[in-house]
């Protein structure tokens, strides 16, 4: 199976597991080795005291893009750490889009940086994920 097909895969494999990203209507747009891109609407419920769209939201889409991006490979990889810069906030109705891309992978250690944008292109978020591999693969293949 070339890389593409096996990122597809585990992509697949990975969403039909994932409740969470399901129940917040959050779409896998785009997968291929090293790299997610993933879409959420704001919606009215999430917004906060500031009727801006809250921050864990935003961090959810954003931990998701990571998730997919660095376990594209098959091989099954959990988050070790990250920071995210909130610099615009999103408003209800915005349809915000997480990007992810592997910067670099060494050893079992990746760093993925993920830019969240809503529908205008504006940087809403900057988050930088460090990721580690375990033991086992995403989909059996």
């Amino acid at each position: 199976m070339d890389a593409q097909a096996l990122a597809e895969l585990a992509g697949k494999t990975m969403y039909e597991r994932d409740p969470a990203t399901q129940n917040l209507g959050i779409v896998l747009a785009e997968i291929r080795p090293g790299y997610a891109r993933m879409t959420m609407t704001v919606r009215p419920e999430m917004l906060n005291g500031h009727q801006s769209c809250h921050g864990g939201y935003i961090f959810l889409l954003a931990d998701s893009a990571f998730a997919f991006a660095c376990n594209s490979h098959n091989f099954v990889t959990v988050g070790a750490g990250c920071t995210i810069d909130y610099v615009a906030p999103g408003r209800a109705g915005d349809v915000l889009e997480a990007e992810g891309v592997e910067q670099v992978m060494a050893g079992k250690t990746g760093v993925y940086d993920i830019t969240v944008r809503n529908q205008e292109r504006k940087v809403i978020a900057l988050f930088r994920g460090k990721s580690h591999r375990v033991a086992g693969l995403v989909a059996e293949v």
